[in-house]
């Protein structure tokens, strides 16, 4: 069973909206996670912390975001994002969108 906590869910395409960068969700959190001291100085438009925040994997680099939900949205291009990590996190690329790894209990 797949928990949805937000609008887009592990796999999904994305675009920052404040950034324009594309990437993938790879996990996502009911609220903010992180901690004060990292919220005061990234989280500069003060973006809600009740609200789900997502990991993503931005294409064409070699590092992970945290992006609060306000701040994505749907990413339509199909294109797969370029990022070493893909593998890790994912199965295949298929319709526009990313097939997760299945997790060994």
């Amino acid at each position: 069973m797949t928990v949805s906590y937000g609008k887009f869910k592990v796999g999904e395409l994305v675009r920052h909206k404040l950034f324009g960068y594309r990437g993938v969700c790879v996990d996502v959190d009911p609220t903010f996670q992180g901690t004060d001291e990292w919220y005061a100085t990234v989280a500069r438009s003060r973006p809600p912390r009740d609200r789900p925040w997502y990991h993503v994997l931005p294409h064409a680099t070699d590092h992970m975001t945290y992006v609060a939900e306000r701040n994505l949205e749907p990413d339509d291009s199909a294109e797969p994002i370029d990022h070493l990590a893909v593998p890790t996190f994912f199965e295949r690329f298929e319709d526009g969108g990313y097939v997760a790894r299945r997790k060994a209990n």
